[in-house]
């Protein structure tokens, strides 16, 4: 493997460092420490802890700044006027938008505000408080757990912690969660009332469920009757690739297929589409649920904004619309991510000292040290001015027990900065790397001393 050599990263040999004697350890870990010192030395300030759209992206939704006015007729199809209270469901033609963009009725479908989170956040809440379709309301009970798959999304544990609900963690295999574990967890503990999933190009590995996991999820039997599935299908038409896409299994439909149909809630938004925090958001479930959240959300509002519903629609105009503003999205997001691939392979193939995923879509990439080292690769990257996602996030607590993964967030910084950040962290996870198995060498030694 041809290896280009730089400041940052220097040249060298692509063998595993746990094949390496002490003393080649000793003089790569002195190689090393040099480079890092001269990254130090070029005062970077690269964030890319968060999946935030880049200033390229935003820019390609301006136009939708034009397309209402005062001169506009703010009238949606069925002559209701946008700008007054009412439509509690949302407009007509926004719930086609949003029910095509997440294969599913639009008489399956509820319009909210400009958050999803802020949806599954009103749907723990309402849980909690009141219950789901007139079971006990959950503050009521001695015990209440959530599955959460791991690696994960922090900011769906943060939801489930602050109720003071237990998390439990299920491994993210390539296919999705462990359904054998699942299964066995819903199956004989009534006190799980829910699973938090991210379906397709999941947060943070990039994996989509396998066909064989979305049908044994529609096919859970849960203890307790009111455990839902918290199916955040954030990134349905967040693909990379025009043809080379991943494709799931629609839930709802499986679930009713199974005999499940109110086992689900399902959760999109225009966020990562049209600008984050202004865009719509939406849930999807079955009419025994939405009769039950209509019953709770009534006494929460009139009515969300029918006027940004509108010009969401006036923007994009249909399903077709939207799949062609993902793709100006993909070709922003796509060499990004190709680079970040590249450099990792470049500088850590072969090495055995991390891993990582090469998602097809979505918005992050997983990336896993040796055990015992995430947290002081993200110190070090730090310290050379590149801020990635706390090690630890992805897990309930920000505790990893294996302290080895860290997400990458390749979408907001430009492409240069990216491949400077990907260095930066390549020679990082080599530096702790060195320093862990120089670590395990000299406590064997002083072990065979010893005997």
């Amino acid at each position: 493997m041809e290896m280009k050599h730089d400041t940052l990263t220097g040249e060298y040999e692509m063998r595993p460092y746990s094949k390496m004697t002490k003393e080649e350890l000793r003089t790569l870990q002195t190689e090393l420490k040099a480079k890092y010192r001269d990254a130090q030395q070029l005062n970077l300030n690269l964030n890319m802890s968060r999946g935030k759209p880049s200033i390229a992206q935003l820019d390609l939704s301006m136009g939708m700044m034009d397309v209402l006015s005062s001169d506009s007729d703010l009238r949606c199809e069925d002559g209701t006027d946008c700008r007054n209270y009412g439509v509690l469901d949302g407009i007509p033609e926004a719930l086609q938008l949003m029910a095509d963009m997440m294969e599913v009725p639009k008489d399956h479908v509820i319009i909210y505000g400009n958050s999803s989170l802020n949806v599954m956040y009103d749907q723990i809440s309402r849980s909690y408080s009141h219950g789901v379709m007139g079971n006990t309301p959950w503050c009521r009970l001695d015990q209440v757990k959530f599955l959460c798959v791991v690696p994960g999304y922090d900011r769906h544990f943060r939801i489930t912690e602050y109720f003071g609900i237990e998390n439990v963690p299920v491994p993210m295999l390539p296919t999705g969660p462990d359904m054998d574990l699942v299964e066995k967890l819903v199956s004989g503990d009534e006190s799980i009332k829910g699973i938090w999933c991210v379906p397709k190009y999941s947060n943070p590995t990039g994996n989509s469920y396998s066909d064989e996991t979305v049908m044994r999820m529609a096919r859970l039997k849960p203890a307790a009757k009111d455990f839902r599935i918290y199916w955040d299908n954030a990134y349905t038409v967040h693909h990379l690739y025009d043809l080379d896409q991943d494709r799931i299994i629609e839930i709802l439909q499986e679930c009713k297929r199974a005999g499940n149909p109110d086992l689900v809630y399902k959760f999109a938004s225009t966020s990562k589409i049209s600008f984050p925090g202004s865009g719509i958001a939406a849930l999807a479930a079955s009419l025994n649920n939405l009769e039950d959240i209509r019953n709770q959300l009534k006494a929460q509002t009139i009515g969300h904004d029918k006027v940004n519903q509108l010009r969401h629609v006036r923007f994009f105009g249909d399903i077709h619309g939207m799949v062609e503003h993902m793709k100006k999205h993909a070709d922003i997001l796509r060499p990004k991510f190709e680079a970040v691939e590249e450099i990792l392979e470049q500088e850590l193939g072969g090495l055995e000292i991390a891993r990582w995923t090469k998602p097809k879509g979505g918005y992050f990439c997983s990336f896993d040290t040796m055990e015992g080292c995430a947290k002081e690769v993200v110190l070090r990257c730090a310290k050379a001015g590149v801020v990635l996602t706390s090690a630890g996030a992805t897990w309930p607590g920000g505790k990893d027990p294996y302290d080895s993964n860290i997400r990458i967030a390749p979408s907001y910084p430009t492409l240069e900065e990216l491949k400077t950040a990907a260095k930066i962290l390549a020679l990082c996870t080599k530096m702790v790397s060195v320093e862990k198995l120089l670590q395990k060498t000299e406590a064997q030694e002083q072990d065979q001393d010893q005997e």
